[in-house]
């Protein structure tokens, strides 16, 4: 699988960036994959090629927004005894602290703060469950509600989310009355990296559940939400914001790289029916009671149970990733950090 680090440089790259963003703009006006046309900006020819790869043919793309230097595998020197990457071409060099097990680097982009390392890590092989654990995910209350239906233990995960989108909603909410749409933009950039910080501890921290309980994971097969039910205004705001795809995807490539089994439930009624006897009970907020047998519980821990009692749908995950067209910009690479 692939894998993405994250490096802070001290180097100033502006000139370099200029220049490539000169050749991405002559590559979309030209539609030219040729370095000889575009030699004259004096980038090495080695990033231009990147360059003309991705602006040079592609239909899609019609603007050159971020911009960012990509160098290929051969232009890459490397030194796992002193953990050092060399990249001659740009006369950089820099040091690292991720994981020394790695196949090989693919590839770099640079910025003018940061450098992104994409290596191959050779997955686990998968492990064979003795049990499974139903993960609940939530807009309201805790992000993730973890549950093991055989021996009936719940871990709560993430309260502190909903209390930060409250925050930055009501900070945005201030600055657009005032008119300082700039501060906006800043405030929700904010936002999102602590949100994505917090769904990879929250993703870690059921992984690791998954590992010591040596469990499979079991999720809801949320796709399409947003699109085919009716919700309360609070509640798509909550839902759009946090992110599901966001947080399973990181889930999903930390599951796979431990050897971790994961699969996909139905999700009708995970939250109506019982755990115990599986009649349709009563849910209000976060509070579930079943009239048959007289069962009460938390509502996402009746749900976790439910989701890691049902069985699997007839998908595994390549095939749901690949009918995820409807969340394409809903969040960063998921490849974009560790464990």
């Amino acid at each position: 699988m692939i894998l993405t680090f994250k490096i802070k440089h001290n180097k100033d790259f502006s000139s370099e960036l200029e220049k490539a963003r000169k050749i991405a703009e002559y590559a979309l006006t030209h539609k030219t994959r040729s370095s000889k046309d575009v030699s004259c900006f004096g980038l090495k020819s080695a990033i231009s090629n990147q360059i003309l790869k991705k602006y040079g043919n592609n239909k899609t793309i019609k603007s050159v927004n971020r911009i960012k230097l990509t160098v290929p595998s051969q232009s890459i020197k490397f030194n796992r005894e002193e953990r050092k990457i060399e990249i001659p071409c740009l006369k950089f060099d820099t040091t690292y602290s991720f994981r020394n097990d790695y196949e090989k680097i693919n590839q770099i982009e640079l910025d003018n703060e940061y450098i992104y390392v994409s290596v191959s890590i050779k997955s686990q092989p998968e492990i064979e469950p003795k049990t499974w654990l139903g993960i609940d995910r939530n807009t309201t209350g805790h992000v993730a509600v973890v549950g093991n239906a055989d021996t009936g233990k719940i871990w709560k995960l993430g309260k502190e989310a909903l209390h930060v989108h409250n925050k930055y909603k009501n900070i945005r909410r201030k600055l657009q009355k005032q008119g300082k749409y700039g501060l906006v933009k800043k405030i929700k950039n904010r936002e999102s990296r602590i949100v994505r910080d917090l769904n990879h501890k929250i993703s870690k921290e059921i992984v690791e559940i998954a590992k010591e309980q040596n469990a499979g994971i079991k999720l809801e097969a949320l796709e399409g939400i947003r699109q085919n039910r009716r919700h309360s205004r609070n509640f798509n705001y909550n839902l759009h914001s946090w992110s599901f795809y966001q947080l399973q995807t990181f889930i999903e490539y930390k599951a796979e790289l431990y050897g971790i089994p994961l699969t996909y439930v139905e999700p009708k009624n995970t939250s109506k029916e019982c755990s115990r006897c599986g009649n349709i009970g009563i849910r209000e907020q976060k509070k579930f009671v079943c009239h048959s047998c007289g069962h009460v519980d938390h509502a996402d821990a009746n749900a976790s149970f439910n989701i890691a009692l049902r069985q699997p749908l007839d998908f595994n995950v390549g095939q749901l990733n690949a009918d995820r067209d409807v969340f394409k910009g809903s969040t960063d690479t998921p490849r974009g950090a560790t464990l």
